[in-house]
């Protein structure tokens, strides 16, 4: 069971952008790891673009689970996890990670914000901590 990446989004008029996310793509192949990671934040942009405000989805993308929450106000969490990781955890780390960055980041850099310019470092924490740690890995 593993989650490979976490992202916060903002689902505003006309398209979505990325505001910060976290990785975890150290069990692949060295010379894969950009593409999955691009992969990964396309995954998250599409899918969050896809569901409506106040909206929470479990979408099947390769082998890999995609969790999505979008809440009213357009603040949006991805989870992209194998097919093992229960549901449940994941929409518990993205109501706590969206509530935490939603009173740690004003709403009005929302719109015009990017990985770059919002200061928000939980990410790798929460990644980190909810990572199933399996006997032998």
């Amino acid at each position: 069971m593993r989650l490979y990446s976490l992202s916060v989004l903002y689902k505003g008029d006309p398209k979505v952008h990325l505001l910060k996310a976290a990785y975890d793509v150290s069990t692949f192949n060295f010379f894969q790891r950009s593409s999955v990671q691009e992969f990964m934040t396309f995954t998250s942009q599409l899918i969050t673009e896809r569901s409506a405000l106040g909206s929470r989805a479990s979408i099947k993308e390769q082998e890999y689970l995609c969790h999505v929450y979008v809440r009213n106000d357009g603040l949006a969490g991805v989870v992209i996890a194998d097919n093992e990781y229960p549901q449940r955890v994941c929409f518990t780390l993205l109501d706590k990670v969206l509530d935490e960055f939603s009173r740690q980041v004003s709403k009005m850099d929302w719109p015009s914000g990017s990985p770059a310019t919002i200061s928000y470092s939980a990410l790798d924490g929460y990644l980190s901590k909810y990572q199933v740690q399996t006997p032998g890995t």
